[in-house]
């Protein structure tokens, strides 16, 4: 009988990954088993009983932030985001199939925003929509429209500069994904769907759309995901209301209970549960490309 050896460095390399797994994901299943513990349960271990006390009283609010709306606010944003992630990182990927004049400067301050740190980028967007507030403040008084100016607070908000700072963090990864999947795509087929008297939009809906489709999933996936745990570029930029992620940060200087605990379990379940949507739908549509 042969057996299958491994070769000598195997065993100290599978130890050095399973270490690196450990790391990576034991703060995370740390985390998940804390969150069930019993009323008496503190921060750390032992744990004390197992029960959902503390996601009943995650369900009840902590003291006076409204978890509730800070979730509805976050999914808004994110779906929005995931939403013009995938329509500009597709549009693009289709205009950067042809010689565009200033296409590769374009490409380049696109992706410049990639290793920018997050803070400055927050802090930037913050200032540009606090002049717009000054130059509207000017041109309200200037034009005498006191009702106007009195009911006028700031731009800053959650689907203006939240909306903002947010895509310059998602964008340069879907356009990323989206050439490189161009890159790979054969345009035979397109000319054929052409030669076969199909209109552009027909080839791009019927021939293009459906090749590509797993890998629109997986763009839209990462732009709901990314923005779902967006902390530094929402810090300075969200304007009077937090996403959950900001609400969170604030929670553990003040909360010191296994809440906080279930809080986080909720909000890595549902990046999770994104992510498994992503994965069955784009499963689905290779299977039915191939079919």
């Amino acid at each position: 009988m042969i057996r299958d050896r491994r070769a000598p460095g195997f065993w100290p390399l599978a130890i050095l990954f399973g270490l690196f797994l450990l790391f990576l994901y034991g703060p995370v299943i740390t985390i998940f088993v804390l969150s069930f513990q019993g009323p008496q349960g503190g921060l750390t271990f032992p744990m004390r009983g197992l029960s959902l006390h503390w996601y009943q009283v995650l369900w009840q609010g902590l003291g006076v932030v409204d978890i509730g709306a800070a979730l509805r606010r976050s999914l808004a944003l994110g779906t929005v985001v995931m939403a013009l992630t995938v329509l500009l990182s597709l549009a693009a990927g289709m205009a950067f199939r042809k010689r565009l004049a200033g296409g590769q400067a374009l490409f380049y301050v696109t992706v410049a925003s990639l290793i920018m740190p997050s803070i400055i980028v927050s802090l930037g967007i913050g200032l540009q929509f606090r002049l717009i507030d000054s130059g509207l403040k000017w041109l309200l008084e200037a034009a005498g429209a006191t009702g106007l100016l009195e009911s006028y607070t700031t731009s800053l908000g959650l689907f203006t500069s939240g909306l903002g700072a947010h895509l310059t963090w998602t964008l340069p990864f879907g356009l990323l994904i989206m050439f490189a999947v161009f890159n790979r795509f054969n345009p035979a087929y397109e000319e054929a769907a052409l030669d076969l008297g199909a209109t552009p939009w027909q080839t791009f809906r019927h021939v293009v759309l459906p090749m590509i489709a797993p890998s629109v999933v997986g763009i839209g996936m990462c732009g709901f995901t990314l923005s779902w745990d967006e902390i530094a570029r929402s810090s300075q930029a969200i304007g009077d209301l937090n996403t959950l992620p900001l609400e969170l940060q604030g929670l553990t200087t003040t909360v010191t209970t296994p809440a906080i605990y279930a809080l986080g379990t909720v909000t890595t379940g549902v990046s999770l549960l994104v992510i498994v949507l992503a994965l069955l739908a784009a499963r689905a549509m290779r299977r039915r490309h191939a079919a």
